[in-house]
């Protein structure tokens, strides 16, 4: 009688569902790296479940969003703080700033792509803003290979590990993809 119900439902009102079972909750964690967990966002970038805030009441951003994976492994994982608490994840690069840079707003030291600086385990890797994603990207690099770097990510559907190619010609670094702007890293 109830499966009745809402066939009478969806023909009379236009109304539709989608049962699925094997559906995964907003915030349940589907990796970790160096023991920071990457909690899954949904399969649409843009959902946005809050602001996640230390104990301290240091700003993480919003929660299971790229940006709040990034500042809570170098918190957790790495001990860094960055002053500015605030942007969007093409923020984190300061364009302004030549190559092997101090980001006063990150506390970092930023690297631009196709330098002489290679990328290093640990850095966060940072894209810029695209017509498909204006508000950029940032993840973590955990693996790097003479051919690929591998990147640890959140907010990318179920998608978490990512393998760039990686090129070294002469001098020169890169990491092979055009939206990337570069690279910041904690110094000791």
């Amino acid at each position: 009688m109830r499966s009745h119900f809402i066939l009478i439902l969806v023909f009379t009102f236009g109304i539709t569902f989608s049962f699925r079972s094997n559906t995964l909750d907003l915030g349940k964690k589907i990796d970790s790296f160096n023991e920071v967990a990457v909690y899954y966002n949904g399969s649409d970038f843009t959902n946005v479940s809050g602001r996640n805030v230390a104990a301290d009441g240091y700003n993480l951003g919003l929660r299971y969003q790229c940006v709040e994976f990034v500042k809570r492994y170098y918190y957790e994982y790495l001990g860094h703080k960055m002053p500015n608490t605030y942007g969007h994840a093409k923020d984190f690069f300061d364009q302004d700033l030549g190559d092997r840079a101090f980001n006063n707003k990150r506390g970092l030291m930023q690297y631009r792509n196709v330098r002489e600086y290679a990328p290093q385990v640990h850095d966060i890797l940072v894209y810029n803003g695209y017509a498909g994603n204006r508000f950029g990207h940032v993840a973590i690099i955990s693996k790097i290979t003479s051919d690929y770097i591998e990147v640890v990510q959140q907010n990318m559907g179920m998608k978490t590990r990512l393998k760039i190619p990686y090129v070294k010609y002469m001098q020169y670094h890169t990491v092979a993809d055009h939206n990337i702007l570069g690279w910041l890293r904690k110094e000791s």
